[in-house]
């Protein structure tokens, strides 16, 4: 039996969506299994008629998901973020496979972490830039020689397992309220990521190579180590020391 509070600390977010129905599928595929958490980042066109009816039954998960700006809003109180994306891209990801991506899902959540499962427009999927918002990738291996998998059907495939995760969560490890630190939230982590490119660009630390390679890097290797709330506020108090001895520095020179 699974734990009732966990699926509610498991979102699914569906990014500029293009076709109405899709988002009606989408939610029905959710609720088949037991899922009730769905965002709208920005879709092409308002929910209709043709969204409702396609939900079939799902109408409380469609007509209560959000409808928010951008994908960093959509995610800004998570701690675990993972991309469906079914090609290869410039973002270097870790690639998870469905069941191994509904087992950390599981456990995140089971530890009282807010968690989202993000899917992308229905013909370009996600952009370079929000998968770079993301901890790691996900793939569903179909078939090469015909691997376009519909919107809904993706979803499926990510709601069924974690379902089957969450019927099976007596095998998750559940970390007891106060024994670990609480991880950074995603807002947290972009906010520390920003302070950081602006302190590399205020010591001069790229010298003429582009920054972006860089961040890239660094990006993956903090999203990789899961930091604390408590370890990216000594980041940043870190940072700041750097900026404000490069603005001495700065102001000697003048």
């Amino acid at each position: 039996m699974s734990d009732p509070s966990i699926a509610p600390r498991i979102r699914f977010v569906l990014v500029g969506t293009q076709h109405p129905g899709n988002m009606g599928a989408a939610a029905r595929a959710m609720k088949t299994m037991g899922l009730a958490r769905l965002v709208l980042v920005a879709p092409e066109k308002p929910l209709d008629e043709d969204a409702f009816r396609r939900s079939a039954g799902a109408e409380d998960v469609l007509g209560d998901a959000p409808v928010v700006a951008t994908l960093a809003d959509a995610v800004a109180d998570c701690t675990l973020v993972l991309g469906c994306t079914a090609r290869a891209r410039r973002v270097q990801l870790e690639e998870l496979l469905p069941t191994v991506a509904a087992a950390r899902v599981a456990a995140k959540a089971g530890e009282g972490a807010e968690v989202a499962i993000v899917f992308g427009r229905e013909r370009t999927g996600l952009t370079n830039e929000e998968l770079q918002l993301c901890h790691a990738a996900v793939h569903i291996p179909s078939d090469p020689a015909f691997s376009s998998l519909n919107l809904a059907a993706a979803v499926q495939v990510l709601a069924y397992e974690v379902r089957m995760r969450l019927l099976g969560d007596a095998a998750t490890p559940v970390v007891e309220p106060g024994l670990r630190e609480q991880p950074a939230s995603h807002e947290q982590m972009e906010s520390f990521f920003g302070q950081l490119g602006e302190t590399l660009d205020e010591i001069e630390f790229h010298k003429g190579r582009a920054p972006e390679s860089a961040m890239r890097k660094l990006r993956r290797l903090f999203l990789r180590s899961e930091p604390s709330e408590q370890e990216v506020r000594l980041l940043r108090g870190i940072l700041a020391d750097a900026q404000r001895m490069a603005r001495l520095a700065h102001g000697d020179k003048k």
